[in-house]
């Protein structure tokens, strides 16, 4: 016989569905069931570590799966969960973070952005800036991803749960420059732009949550969107993820008066198929 799961249980599950912050409520999860059986030193001395830089939120085995597994529900849940996504991204990261720091290493300007740091921000980057440059070039193109769509680059969430110091530096990176890849490639941050875009940086990166997004987003196309991202969007996002320059390699704040055009020429990107912002100057 099933046995019955008693209501105290049931209605915890629920609050922890419910909550607005469901990595809090993994969080006190299980540290409520530690409290309550605290397992022996040794058995958690290899898994917990201190805190390796500001922000660092500390991590054993048992804490990343159960991460994982609820930013991962959520984020197909509700795409619009951009803690969700970010939480995913962090837990799942490191060996893809490897493997980009060993590109990058490999590429002078990808070197070059290691050395120096640089990060994208409204402190960094002047909004106004952008807005006066000449229509056709990159920076214009920018402001009008951020302009049409409500977007800030301040908007990007920090890095928590990356255990490697030598690591964070390259998850914010990418997270940051996320909007400017789409701005290269010509994708609307729609759910169709966003497939594209997460194709053209599984590719690329060998994120899991990149690779997550490229394979499970497709799901909650529209027929419209559905017979456009077969029959174009996906060969082109396939063709521009293997043949174009590594985009992580792009020095971003270097290009913004470059013509659009010409800077997708010199990173072998194809012009995308629909023009996104026609109507926009």
């Amino acid at each position: 016989m099933k046995q019955a799961v008693s209501y105290a249980k049931y209605s915890r599950f629920r609050s922890l569905l419910k909550s607005k912050d469901i990595r809090t409520c993994i969080t006190q999860q299980y540290s409520s069931e530690s409290t309550k059986n605290e397992p022996p030193q040794d058995d958690i001395g290899e898994n917990m570590c201190d805190e390796k830089y500001p922000g660092h939120r500390p991590t054993n085995l048992f804490q990343k799966v159960l991460l994982t597994a609820g930013s991962a529900g959520m984020s197909l849940f509700d795409p619009s969960r951009g803690d969700m996504i970010a939480t995913l991204g962090d837990v799942t990261a490191e060996s893809a973070l490897r493997y980009m720091k060993t590109k990058m290493e490999q590429d002078p300007v990808g070197k070059q952005i290691l050395r120096e740091k640089p990060e994208i921000n409204t402190r960094t980057v002047s909004i106004d800036y952008l807005g006066n440059l000449p229509s056709n070039t990159f920076g214009k193109e920018y402001w009008r991803f951020l302009s049409r769509h409500g977007f800030s680059p301040d908007a990007r969430l920090p890095v928590h749960y990356v255990d490697d110091p030598d690591l964070v530096y390259i998850m914010l990176r990418y997270r940051q420059c996320h909007d400017l890849f789409h701005t290269i490639l010509g994708m609307k941050p729609n759910m169709l732009g966003e497939c594209v875009v997460k194709w053209v940086e599984s590719l690329q990166t060998g994120l899991p949550m990149c690779t997550a997004g490229a394979l499970f987003g497709p799901l909650r196309l529209g027929p419209k969107h559905r017979e456009k991202y077969m029959t174009s969007y996906l060969p082109w996002a396939i063709r521009n993820g293997q043949n174009s320059k590594m985009l992580m390699c792009v020095y971003y704040e270097k290009q913004w008066e470059r013509d659009l055009q010409e800077l997708r020429e010199e990173l072998n990107i194809e012009p995308p198929p629909e023009i996104p912002y026609p109507d926009l100057d």
